[in-house]
């Protein structure tokens, strides 16, 4: 019963005309229905709390299914099951695309729409499907952005004002030191200064002009294809990195929030990482101040080489850059995690319209 149900009631039990006796009794008659009311109710939200807390949400809610219109960079990965793996309820991930016209949303891939690899649906888009743009790429690398203004809904990508937010990582704070970086720190006995893993080398790049210009003052060990050869990893790329003081963690071009693996692979092996990408201000949104060096952080590259080697040499400013690290761990993001993110989202959105007007001034910016 409701309170104005029952404020009701208690105005006719106790009426002008009805005699004092018959009153008692009405009166009586309404402690009885209100304990009544009271001992249901309290009963009836305490189950109702307990459903809530031990059962997933019920099944006969309208389930999401989310099409992978192409596998990233054309290599196929089993597909995620969203609840055994993070607990996203009603979601279905598939890339068959003969379930195009009954999906709730298609996700497609930059770079394989971009360079031609894969081709938009030439079907008519379902009135209430989403298109899903996703990108890990830098602007840099990402070709005919401008071909695709107003033909997505939703973003996902790595930079923070994306509508489906999914860094490459971030940390994690912990409590009682359990399971955080510092354990790595801890275990490690660095022997040697400075190493720099590079794939795609290119003249052009601002990360080599200024390995060419950092390596006139201090030794450098390169690995990958410009360098010693090493084995494609993460095992053996942290198992490296544990030697070392530092890790040149330089990007291949520099735009907002573009912080890859490269920074995160120093972090996990232990390796203080020496950044060149965004700012300064760009990285402290993922990183404690202290946890990095940005090589805007000294005016001449001279300078930078100075301060490594003076870090090497005075423990108590080695301990300044690592000593954070006992309060955090590292969460790295999957493929399936973008995936059942994007399927949460759409459950989120559903009955919601817009679309994304222009999508290389935004991704440019």
């Amino acid at each position: 019963l409701s309170f104005p149900v029952i404020s009701r009631l208690s105005s006719s039990l106790t009426a002008p005309g009805n005699n004092i006796h018959s009153g008692m009794k009405r009166g009586c008659a309404l402690n009885y229905v209100l304990c009544a009311v009271c001992t249901a109710t309290v009963f009836l939200t305490l189950g109702i709390s307990v459903l809530y807390l031990h059962v997933p949400p019920s099944p006969r809610l309208s389930p999401t299914t989310i099409l992978l219109w192409v596998h990233p960079f054309g290599v196929f990965a089993p597909l995620p099951d969203c609840w055994k793996q993070f607990q996203i309820h009603g979601c279905t991930i598939t890339d068959d695309k003969h379930a195009y016209r009954q999906a709730d949303a298609v996700i497609f891939h930059h770079r394989d729409i971009g360079i031609g690899r894969a081709r938009m649906p030439t079907e008519p888009r379902p009135r209430s499907q989403k298109w899903i743009w996703m990108n890990h790429e830098s602007p840099t690398n990402s070709p005919r952005l401008q071909k695709f203004d107003r033909v997505f809904n939703l973003t996902m990508s790595y930079r923070m004002d994306s509508d489906i937010y999914v860094p490459y990582g971030h940390l994690i704070p912990v409590v009682n030191g359990s399971g955080s970086l510092d354990q790595t720190t801890s275990l490690r006995r660095p022997s040697r200064l400075l190493a720099w893993i590079v794939s795609h080398w290119s003249p052009s790049l601002a990360r080599v002009s200024f390995y060419n210009k950092l390596k006139r003052y201090v030794n450098i060990d390169v690995y990958g294809r410009a360098g010693k050869p090493l084995k494609k990893s993460i095992k053996a790329v942290l198992e490296l990195l544990r030697d070392y003081m530092f890790y040149l963690a330089m990007e291949n071009s520099q735009h907002t929030d573009y912080i890859t693996e490269k920074l995160w692979n120093a972090v996990r092996a232990g390796a203080i990482p020496v950044v060149l990408g965004p700012s300064r201000q760009n990285y402290e949104r993922l990183l404690p101040p202290e946890a990095f060096i940005h090589v805007d952080d000294f005016p001449t590259v001279e300078e930078l080489a100075q301060y490594l080697n003076k870090v090497k040499q005075n423990p108590d400013l080695m301990k300044h850059h690592l000593s954070w690290r006992q309060n955090y761990s590292v969460h790295l993001s999957t493929r399936d995690e973008l995936y059942c993110k994007a399927c949460k989202m759409v459950r989120r959105t559903r009955g919601q319209t817009s679309e994304v007007p222009h999508l290389k001034d935004w991704f440019c910016s």
